[in-house]
């Protein structure tokens, strides 16, 4: 149970750090704070139900594309973070979707590695401080 709130914790990390710097590179991406956290749920959400079923989709029927499974993953659920997160984001022009299913697609990835080893050394720096202090 516990690797199951963890995973979903690493999931909502990573997509809020992904949609936050696809916000901060992309002039035509706004993020609006009011439903920014809806928002967040939903491309995270959206990313864990939809990539294993793309992937399953495109491994039967055109094996070619499965490369391409985390953009498109990527794309459907920015697409429905922006229609059903509460105008949490907002993403105009065909570039911008584009461009912000690449930068999210990469970023999230990276945060997708890196969260867990943040949590933890933050886990481990913890447990020393307990130990130390019960020591005292």
């Amino acid at each position: 149970m516990i690797r199951i709130l963890v995973r979903a914790l690493v999931y909502l990390i990573s997509a809020a750090v992904g949609l936050l710097v696809a916000t901060w590179i992309l002039d035509d991406m706004t993020v609006h704070w009011g439903g920014f956290l809806f928002a967040v749920v939903i491309f995270a959400a959206a990313q864990l139900i939809l990539g294993p079923f793309i992937t399953k989709f495109v491994a039967k029927n055109a094996e070619a594309f499965l490369g391409g499974v985390g953009l498109v993953s990527t794309f459907v659920a920015l697409l429905l973070a922006t229609l059903l997160g509460s105008d949490g984001i907002e993403i105009d022009g065909v570039t911008t979707w584009i461009a912000a299913t690449v930068v999210v697609w990469v970023v999230t990835a990276l945060a997708t590695l890196l969260v867990p080893y943040l949590l933890v050394k933050a886990g481990i720096r913890q447990a020393r401080e307990n130990k130390e202090e019960s020591a005292k």
